[in-house]
């Protein structure tokens, strides 16, 4: 049947063994399904649903989550042997349309008919990077980066193979804007970088981030912002030399950048920190904490989520990969304590934990291959104070 075919609830409840927290299993299928990538947000039509990507019927594919019954709705019927972007879907905020690669083309979707139309074709020599809508919805963001293939062997998604010879090769890239109601497709800028996350931020039209991909500490500077009306471009938080901070996202405000970063080096177990900053650098607050993080989000400054590492298959108490929450407090932040167990292996893209808060911030979604398969869960964020915390490796519960 494939595009609206329609899936029963999957839902599962359950308790977490470490905090007493109430996790909801969304999906349940013997096949990966994965959330949007952490900067992408996935709610729509007032958060009832959320748009998730699934591998069902051994293709990848959109899907529309009924958070009110659990009701599946498949939106898209694409070739298995296509390569696709659907991860990277992203959801334009004006209207119930979705953006996302297929092949050589960016595909527009209408969530509410399921029609498709082609919006933009790929340039001869180039690959995409990611998208990102306007706050205003007018306009599509995107990268395009210089096709290495012939030169460099690589699997981005699955081990960052090649990911250190990209980087050096100095791939010619360029973010593109193309404008909705015209369908006219300029270069806002280029350079022989290699460019990726490209992010709008959800409340200024004008304004965008993207960043220098590759290996942190090689790169000359990781984090940008851009104002697409006036091309000018600058650097996000300018630290000391030995400092580097990524896995960049916008805060719901739409004008300050949260990040995580380290210095010298990740084997360094001191010097990471979490941070955020104004657009144009004001207003920039850091805190130190001495654990290994893949990713942050949060809504604001005032609630941190981050997804620790992957899980070990040794069993004893280890909590390197737990779901983790840190608060700001008037003396700085405190944390981390422990929402819930994960137990993900990062072992692909699809299977990066990637947690996002939701819009009220009162749950956590995130994906985990914990039962084999890759799944999506939401689990519900109680008082602060009553999760357990980790100190020094070791749990506390008060």
């Amino acid at each position: 049947m494939g595009k609206g075919k329609k899936w029963p609830a999957e839902f599962n409840e359950f308790t977490d063994p470490i905090s007493g927290a109430r996790i909801t299993q969304l999906t349940e299928y013997l096949a990966h399904s994965f959330h949007l990538y952490f900067t992408n947000d996935g709610w729509y039509d007032n958060g009832t649903k959320l748009l998730i990507c699934s591998d069902r019927d051994n293709a990848s594919n959109l899907y529309s989550l009924d958070l009110t019954n659990g009701e599946l709705t498949q939106l898209t019927d694409l070739d298995p042997k296509t390569p696709k972007g659907i991860q990277g879907t992203y959801i334009n905020p004006a209207k119930n349309e979705a953006y996302f690669t297929l092949a050589n083309s960016i595909t527009a979707i209408n969530l509410d008919t399921l029609e498709e139309r082609i919006i933009f074709n790929l340039p001869e020599g180039y690959n995409f990077s990611n998208l990102s809508c306007t706050a205003d919805g007018k306009h599509l963001c995107f990268g395009l980066s210089e096709d290495l293939s012939k030169t460099i062997q690589s699997n981005l998604s699955g081990g960052y193979v090649g990911f250190e010879e990209t980087e050096a090769a100095r791939p010619h890239c360029q973010i593109c804007l193309l404008t909705f109601e015209t369908g006219e497709t300029n270069v806002i800028h280029e350079e022989k970088r290699w460019i990726g996350h490209v992010n709008a931020s959800p409340t200024q039209p004008h304004l965008i981030t993207f960043c220098h991909e590759g290996p942190w500490e090689k790169v000359d500077h990781r984090i940008w912002a851009m104002n697409i009306d006036t091309g000018e471009v600058w650097k996000i938080r300018e630290g000391e030399p030995n400092q580097f901070a990524g896995h960049e996202y916008w805060h719901r405000d739409g004008l300050h950048i949260g990040y995580h970063g380290f210095t010298e080096s990740l084997d360094r177990k001191d010097g990471k920190f979490l941070g955020y900053t104004k657009f144009d650098n004001s207003e920039t607050q850091e805190f130190e904490f001495p654990y290994q993080n893949m990713h942050i989000h949060s809504n604001d400054s005032e609630l941190i989520v981050g997804d620790g590492q992957q899980s070990s298959a040794y069993h004893g108490e280890r909590y390197q990969d737990c779901i983790f929450l840190w608060k700001k407090t008037c003396d700085g932040i405190d944390g981390p304590r422990i929402l819930c167990k994960h137990r993900g292996s990062f072992q692909v893209q699809q299977l990066h934990v990637h947690p996002r808060l939701s819009h009220d911030g009162n749950q956590v979604l995130f994906t985990s291959d914990r039962n084999g398969y890759g799944n999506i869960y939401l689990v519900d964020v109680p008082e602060f104070e009553s999760l357990p915390q980790l100190i020094d490796g070791k749990l506390l519960k008060e």
